[in-house]
């Protein structure tokens, strides 16, 4: 008898932890995000090179889709049976998102306002309109509010996403009464509609719209995430068949971005990968990738900032002088120096108050993994309305 259950039991879905492919995909698209915001700023913009470089959009779109799947993963059943406090539960995504944000906001003000004083005029002063930046700082650009365009820009993706954290418990208890493939057919038809209807009305697809649509963008995939986590929860899968699923996704991803864009078509091919990276059972964790994957939150609301301070300061120093070898040197410096101010924000800001405000491990570790960009972002969120 205790063979058999024990049999029964290997035969369940692996819970998602952390240390694993979940946490490696997070810390590897949110390092694609930097480098396509640090496209234009290269001696030869990478665009030219290929035009995949040009297609950030879909890096903001995993990241949502991410969220969807590890959010609904974490507390999908919760939410679905009434045992988790709407209250709780809202407070915790809004804490997580909120601070980091104000306070890097604050820093961008900082630096402008104190440029604008000393005389400095910014190379892009369009970007740093201040009648764009409420909008931006309260996070409701992404629901038809004027305003947002500039500063941090990426932005746009926590705004849709904090819209689709607090209709996630309607969401579950709507989906968790459906069988999971029933699920996961509704979801993607609601994709291919929504972007049917996006290009109809709108003039553009689902996966690229404008940072004032960016809910009715986010929604359907943060949907598909969500229908992704419901299967991936309920239906078995041996590891091998997953994993094997999920390296022929990607490298179809690859192929297909090779030789064009292909964007809905990579946005399924995507989710695949996610829900088999949740698939794989994390048997032995990193610590290295765990804490690359909670930077990734730190990685996409700073490296804007990192970009316009570093090609503000190269562009008044004359940086169009300087030898081609000389300018791809100061741009790989910009680009590592991301990372580590990313590192930097997220040991001495960001995991200190979310510890403070989320003092249970089990409520931080679920905070920190279902955080976007650029994502979100995630935004990310990732320029987010330019990465995303």
């Amino acid at each position: 008898m205790g063979k058999d259950v024990a049999a029964l039991n290997d035969r369940s879905p692996p819970r998602i932890a952390r240390g694993g492919w979940l946490d490696a995909l997070r810390f590897i698209v949110g390092a694609l995000i930097i480098l396509y915001h640090f496209r234009e700023a290269s001696p030869v913009p990478l665009p030219q090179l290929h035009p995949v470089f040009d297609r950030g959009y879909l890096l903001t779109d995993f990241f949502i889709i991410d969220s969807g799947y590890v959010l609904a993963r974490i507390s999908g059943d919760r939410l679905a049976a009434g045992q988790a406090s709407l209250r709780a539960y809202a407070r915790q995504r809004l804490l997580r998102v909120v601070p980091a944000h104000l306070v890097v906001s604050l820093i961008l003000v900082a630096i402008v306002g104190g440029a604008a004083l000393a005389g400095i005029t910014p190379s892009n002063p369009r970007w740093f309109d201040w009648s764009q930046l409420p909008a931006q700082v309260l996070l409701i650009q992404a629901y038809g509010v004027p305003g947002g365009q500039g500063w941090n820009a990426p932005t746009w993706t926590l705004s849709a996403l904090i819209g689709c954290y607090l209709l996630l418990p309607w969401i579950c208890r709507a989906l968790w009464r459906w069988p999971p493939a029933l699920v996961v057919i509704g979801a993607v038809t609601v994709v291919v509609a929504a972007d049917l209807a996006a290009s109809l009305w709108l003039g553009d697809p689902i996966y690229r719209l404008s940072m004032r649509f960016g809910i009715l963008r986010a929604l359907p995939l943060f949907l598909l995430g969500v229908a992704a986590a419901f299967y991936g929860a309920r239906v078995y899968v041996a590891p091998r068949l997953a994993g094997a699923i999920g390296v022929g996704a990607a490298a179809a991803l690859i192929i297909f971005q090779a030789v064009g864009a292909f964007s809905l078509l990579s946005l399924g091919l995507m989710t695949v990968i996610i829900w088999a990276a949740g698939a794989v059972p994390v048997l032995r964790p990193s610590r290295l990738v765990e804490h690359l994957a909670l930077m990734s939150f730190s990685m996409f609301l700073t490296n804007e900032v990192s970009r316009i301070v570093w090609f503000g300061l190269l562009d008044a120093l004359g940086q169009d002088a300087l030898p081609s070898g000389a300018r791809w040197a100061l741009w790989s410096v910009g680009f590592v120096g991301a990372f580590v101010g990313a590192a930097v924000f997220r040991y001495a800001f960001d995991r200190p108050v979310q510890t403070w405000l989320n003092p249970s491990r089990t409520n931080r570790a679920a905070g920190d993994h279902a955080a976007v960009a650029a994502p979100r972002a995630s935004g990310a969120v990732v320029s987010a309305e330019h990465a995303g």
